[in-house]
């Protein structure tokens, strides 16, 4: 398997980069993010031999078509030492919760920083250490979070030899829980910045970071974001995973409701879509910041200024910019990376683009993607509705996914809604909603009061790349 860039780089013969190439490099040269030649076909026969397949069996027999030039024994072992119960209290890893016949909710938040975010991202630690371990290299990864990416690295890169983290995160924008998850490691190999602005000045630094060919190649700059697309391919397989447990047989079509910020999670199950698992719809969920409603209701994609990003009460999703949208776009054009260039670069200099009147809109149409937006109230409401009815509390992004996907819920169609993270890293919005504080893990308790290091910052590039280099060791 071979990869290219959404804007063209690596295309030609004699660039073919591989698997083991792009996990380390983020950003594609020319500003694009990698994307495999082709997505593997599944035939009916090969779903069938999946369905009853342990997590990690399911993730090997997935990875392994992206991930071929890493030998099957070594990516097995890898996924072994990821996917166990006593990391994520379950051997189910994404166990399926009913609540009512034909309406689940997909547990995909029981890992160590209580986010779906760390099913990719512990098995990207494995991964870094593995390749670089191979080559004797080191990386010093730089990230952007709106809340629960930068957690889920940190955890997972947390003394990993040849590693090194610098997350930049929104000062003053994540709950007090994610705030004191990423503040309060004190471990050599982890560095905090929060930026002064919100988290699409944080990515925007990234981008340009990574855009600096000679400083990313001298700083060994990697990316863990989504935008990394190991992240894409390990969230794949939960999509499977939640199918076959919510369905019967692979002759039955199943919804996806998706809370949504920078589309990964959401273009994970596009993958998984177009791969061949039976999925009718992916319904995709924002907040007030609904860039990606406007898009998928009307053509028109305008990311909004900083000044204009809403600071709600599912602060993940806080994202007026979202990276791999680029992906889809590029999958809509059907590959065509000059258009996709032309098209950003209209974001560039118009602030934005327009394909209502463009043949790849009848690709967006066909591509089974719907969407809709939630207010701080239906997150309130909803929460109560769910705790009230069934008995089970959710977090305020998952409460978005599950307020959108109920309003396009159909009869005799099962849908599945993607948990995002436990309530306890949102205990505010839950005690507005329902008048009592959420189960806490007994590892979390007292989070908040310990020590927090962190290097506070303007919204600079200047000022964050010296800040690696007098870091990077």
């Amino acid at each position: 398997m071979n990869y290219i860039s959404t804007r063209g780089a690596w295309s030609s013969p004699n660039a073919a980069q591989r698997f083991s190439d792009i996990l380390l490099e983020g950003l594609a040269p020319d500003g694009g993010l990698a994307m495999p030649e082709s997505i593997p076909q599944l035939s009916r026969a090969k779903l069938d031999a999946l369905r009853d397949l342990t997590y990690p069996q399911l993730a090997f027999e997935i990875i392994r078509l992206f991930a071929n030039d890493i030998p099957g024994g070594d990516l097995k072992a890898l996924l072994a030492r990821t996917y166990t119960r006593d990391v994520f209290g379950s051997a189910e890893i994404t166990p399926l919760k009913t609540l009512e016949s034909g309406l689940h909710i997909l547990a995909c938040s029981n890992g160590p920083t209580l986010a779906f975010k760390d099913i990719a991202m512990q098995f990207l630690g494995h991964l870094f250490e593995y390749v670089l371990g191979r080559s004797g290299g080191e990386i010093n990864i730089l990230g952007a979070t709106s809340g629960d990416t930068g957690s889920s690295a940190e955890y997972a890169m947390r003394g990993k030899r040849g590693v090194r983290v610098f997350m930049l995160s929104p000062y003053g924008r994540m709950s007090p829980f994610q705030t004191a998850q990423m503040f309060s490691l004190d471990d050599a190999n982890i560095f905090n910045i929060a930026i002064r602005g919100v988290f699409d000045d944080c990515q925007d630094i990234v981008k340009e970071v990574s855009s600096d060919i000679e400083f990313k190649r001298r700083m060994h700059i990697g990316a863990v974001n989504s935008i990394n697309w190991a992240r894409i391919v390990a969230q794949v397989v939960y999509y499977f995973k939640g199918y076959f447990a919510a369905s019967a047989s692979n002759d039955e079509r199943v919804d996806y409701s998706i809370p949504s910020g920078n589309f990964g999670n959401i273009y994970a199950g596009h993958v998984a879509r177009k791969m061949g698992l039976p999925i009718r719809r992916l319904i995709l969920a924002t907040n007030e910041n609904d860039v990606l409603d406007e898009f998928f209701r009307t053509g028109n994609y305008r990311p909004r200024k900083s000044s204009e990003t809403h600071q709600t009460s599912s602060p993940s999703m806080d994202i007026s910019k979202a990276s791999n949208f680029e992906r889809y776009i590029f999958d809509m054009a059907g590959g065509d990376a000059t258009h996709v260039a032309a098209l950003w670069r209209e974001i560039e200099h118009f602030g934005g683009f327009d394909i209502s009147d463009d043949a790849m809109w009848d690709a967006v149409k066909a591509s089974g993607v719907v969407s809709g937006s939630s207010t701080h109230q239906d997150r309130l409401d909803t929460i109560r509705h769910i705790h009230e009815k069934y008995g089970v509390t959710i977090d305020p992004h998952t409460a978005d996914g599950v307020k959108v996907g109920l309003d396009h819920r159909e009869q005799g169609v099962p849908l599945v809604c993607i948990e995002t993270a436990l309530p306890a890293k949102f205990e505010a919005t839950v005690v507005e909603a329902l008048g009592i504080k959420p189960e806490r893990p007994a590892a979390y308790q007292g989070l908040e009061e310990l020590p927090q290091t962190f290097k506070l910052m303007d919204a600079d590039v200047d000022e964050v790349k010296r800040y690696i280099e007098s870091h990077a060791g």
